[in-house]
């Protein structure tokens, strides 16, 4: 049996879910190959428990999902004995509650629906009689514990979570899974034996994403650059097609949802709404084009952001998806190459020698640190309460003056706001004089287009440091290391130990 790695508060609500003495419903989102199935399968599976679990299959029809639907059935209740098929939701969920009215009365029954999105095809009214059989029958039986799960975040939560009918309020808790922080990658990885050094995990984490399903199936004894060219780089490879898969298998026409992330992707500062909107055509002006930047943050893909003190200006978004992020600039524009030839071995590697590559680094690490903000923020010591934004000004064209660009600022509670600049470098940056300038202008121009009259406060969240300075001495009030962002990681495993 694999074991669960991370996932502490997930396991927490399973617990909680499994324990109590009343019916639960639980709804459970997350991307695809995030490891849904893999959490509710491995958790309850270990239980004392029946375990019923049927998953929708892509593009499948009625007939075929209630076929799906009656073999489970068979299988965790009738020995595998051959069951007829029913041929509605409502003569399927009738048979599953005659079902377990059989079943021993202190036995606890998970039932567990995965992918309901695809089970749900068109005109099954599978909605409607998940609402009936919850209501009238299941909801009043103590031992059920209600799992159902999708890629599809933008559904469930539409769907179900947000349900205006008979599902309204019903749900008894909700999970939205996310991929694997630093931290849990590297302790995913080294109990599959895979031993990198931390700064070898970021360079594989800014293809992966930290998604599970991406990291579990890596050899021994490679390099990140040689993992990464057997993932990327190779017509085989895990990572070579999965971007249209990725699309395809989360929206209805997935089209759509390509064009925008190619557009935001390509805005390394990020992009307003309007302005995005604007370059899409009139079929996906306003609520339509909205509601696809919705679903596309909520899969995880972007990150909305209003620059702060910059609200009339409305929402910008911005690409934070690593695979994503990494198959447009690298992947793409290699693929027809790969297919038709293949890449010599070690191409890659001489890649990542490029400047246009080093380049990339900080903008993917960037994307790295927008998702580690509370390592960030436990590093530089600051309050939960201060609040995580980012500022850019641009001056009008023709203006004399010149723009300023903050990565990531607090607006704190203490009368203060840190301002940090994010590097990535190999070894530690060396603040020089001419950079420093670049900084205090940074700070000038932030403070007189802000207006603020709090106290600014300069750190740096630098990959491997700081070069010891005068200059750094004298600017910088603290540096956040790739060190933090695996301390937890570093804790547990000096625990372990002990």
């Amino acid at each position: 049996m694999k074991k669960i790695i991370g996932r502490e508060e997930e396991k927490r609500v399973l617990q909680q879910i499994y324990h109590s003495d009343k019916p639960e419903f639980l709804a459970l989102y997350g991307r695809r190959r995030v490891g849904k199935t893999f959490l509710i399968r491995q958790f309850f599976t270990q239980k004392e428990a029946m375990f019923f679990n049927v998953t929708g299959a892509k593009n499948g029809t009625l007939l075929e999902q209630l076929k799906h639907f009656t073999k489970q059935l068979s299988a965790a209740f009738y020995d595998k004995l051959e069951i007829v098929s029913p041929k509605t939701w409502d003569s399927a969920f009738e048979l599953l509650t005659e079902t377990i009215k059989k079943q021993p009365k202190r036995k606890r029954i998970v039932l567990f629906f995965d992918e309901i999105p695809w089970l749900a095809t068109r005109k099954s009214r599978l909605l409607e009689n998940l609402d009936y059989y919850w209501n009238q029958h299941w909801s009043n039986d103590p031992r059920i514990k209600l799992v159902i799960c999708g890629s599809s975040a933008s559904w469930i939560i539409q769907k179900v979570i947000k349900n205006k009918g008979g599902l309204h309020n019903r749900i008894t808790h909700k999970i939205r899974l996310e991929p694997f922080t630093l931290e849990e990658t590297k302790t995913f990885l080294h109990h599959s034996g895979i031993k990198l050094i931390d700064q070898q995990i970021l360079m594989l984490y800014m293809l992966t994403g930290g998604v599970p399903y991406y990291l579990s199936d890596l050899d021994k004894g490679l390099s990140a650059a040689q993992l990464i060219e057997k993932l990327a780089f190779t017509s085989k490879g895990l990572l070579f097609d999965e971007f249209d898969q990725l699309f395809s298998s989360l929206f209805t026409h997935s089209d759509k949802y390509e064009q925008l992330i190619r557009l935001i992707a390509s805005q390394r500062q990020g992009i307003g709404q309007r302005e995005l909107l604007n370059k899409l055509g009139k079929s996906d002006l306003g609520s339509t084009g909205i509601k696809r930047l919705e679903e596309l943050e909520e899969a995880g893909f972007i990150m909305s952001f209003m620059p702060f003190q910059h609200k009339r200006q409305g929402i910008y978004y911005r690409a934070i998806d690593e695979y994503t992020l990494f198959y447009l600039q690298w992947i793409e524009p290699l693929k027809n190459t790969v297919e038709k030839k293949g890449l010599p071995l070690g191409s890659w590697q001489d890649i990542q020698n490029a400047p246009e590559f080093h380049n990339w680094l900080g903008y993917a690490f960037e994307a790295v640190c927008y998702k580690h903000i509370n390592c960030i923020r436990k590093a530089l010591k600051i309050s939960p309460s201060a609040i995580a934004d980012s500022w850019r000004y641009v001056p009008r064209k023709g203006a004399k003056e010149r723009g300023a660009q903050i990565d990531l600022l607090f607006d704190r509670r203490d009368d203060a706001i840190t301002l940090c600049e994010i590097k990535y470098t190999d070894k530690p940056f060396v603040l020089s004089k001419d950079y420093v300038e670049v900084l205090q202008r940074k700070m000038k121009v932030f403070r007189e287009q802000t207006n603020t009259k709090k106290q600014l406060f300069m750190a740096m969240v630098s990959v491997n440091g700081l070069k010891n300075n005068f200059y750094a001495d004298d600017l910088i009030c603290a540096t956040v290391t790739l060190n933090d962002f695996f301390a937890q990681a570093i804790e547990v495993a000096a625990q372990n130990q002990q």
